[in-house]
């Protein structure tokens, strides 16, 4: 199966939907198929006409399209006039769109379907645009060495510094645990939203932290991998997440998590204790559960042993891709 894959390119940090796109192609080239992947600029999700032609121009070719939801959901007339033509558009929706629904509505009626990373995106989806036809391609996980831990205890939060992800939030909690041994360290773009990354950055020195909390920028390879083998505890706190690949990564390496009520990464963090799943309607929560776990060996014993047991569950990448291939190629797909 020829595929061509649609990603946008105006996202320039390691965000989970590109890390997504860029595994997905690879396990698919490994599953046979041959995968064309085309960065599309453009001031998405919306676009100029002029980035719409152009995003139209890539439909066309015979092959079989998926086109990630940050550029297809601006497009909704395009993607209508290319499956009309007999051309296969699937959308990937990492997440719904936080604006334009009547734009991102028509896109997902004029396409041939959708992917989703979650059960938990879907049902989003489909609260805002009514049934569609979803399917639920869950990310991989890689394998990974399992973290030696540290003394004191090390926290990370992997993420790009965004309002969304909430690390001032984090950084407030730990300010209130002086008292206690730790280390933490924020790692992820701060080029993503600067603004706030300074704010970040502000609530560190205004607490007198930097030598407790390392705000790291964008980590990749050996020196991503220095922070998980340090890791003792992982903390997601994204007031909206479709799944959370960190959550797996984390598990990958035996860390446990703390996510967030009510977002996918619940879903990611599955049925094991291996963590824990926060209601921050009450802002004390977080500091007291950090708090509770800095505090009780046993608790930590637990939690790493539980995180430890689901690391041996974890999807691969090869299962996401098996999903979506055979979704493509369903008789039904057209």
């Amino acid at each position: 199966m020829q595929i061509r894959f649609l990603v946008p390119g105006n996202v320039r940090h390691g965000s989970g939907g590109n890390k997504y796109n860029a595994k997905l192609a690879g396990h698919l080239t490994a599953l046979g198929a041959t995968v064309e992947t085309v960065t599309v600029d453009g001031d998405w999700p919306v676009g100029s006409p002029a980035d719409r032609q152009r995003f139209s121009d890539m439909l066309d070719g015979g092959a079989t399209v998926i086109a990630d939801g940050l550029v297809a959901s601006g497009a909704p007339e395009e993607i209508a006039a290319a499956v009309n033509a007999g051309t296969n558009v699937w959308i990937l929706s990492h997440m719904a769109l936080a604006d334009h629904h009547d734009l991102e509505a028509k896109a997902l009626v004029a396409a041939t379907g959708v992917i989703s990373p979650s059960a938990h995106a879907a049902a989003e989806l489909e609260v805002r645009h009514g049934t569609q036809n979803i399917v639920i391609a869950t990310p991989g996980a890689e394998k990974a060495d399992v973290s030696a831990g540290s003394e004191p205890k090390h926290i990370v939060a992997v993420a790009a510094l965004l309002p969304n992800k909430s690390q001032e939030l984090l950084v407030h909690a730990l300010a209130t645990l002086q008292d206690v041994e730790w280390t933490a360290a924020l790692i992820g773009s701060e080029q993503a939203d600067p603004s706030y990354a300074a704010e970040v950055r502000a609530a560190v020195e205004h607490y007198g932290l930097e030598n407790r909390i390392n705000v790291t920028g964008e980590l990749t390879g050996p020196a991503l991998e220095d922070q998980w083998q340090r890791a003792d505890l992982s903390v997601l706190l994204s007031r909206s997440e479709s799944f959370g690949m960190v959550v797996t990564e984390s598990l990958a390496h035996g860390v446990p998590v703390l996510v967030r009520q009510g977002t996918g990464a619940v879903e990611a963090l599955g049925s094991a204790d291996a963590g824990l799943v926060l209601d921050l309607g009450d802002p004390n929560n977080l500091a007291d559960t950090l708090k509770n776990w800095l505090t009780t060996p046993v608790l930590q014993e637990r939690w790493r042993s539980n995180a430890l047991q689901a690391r041996e569950h974890l999807q691969g990448w090869d299962a996401t891709a098996a999903t979506v291939l055979r979704a493509l190629a369903a008789p039904d797909a057209g």
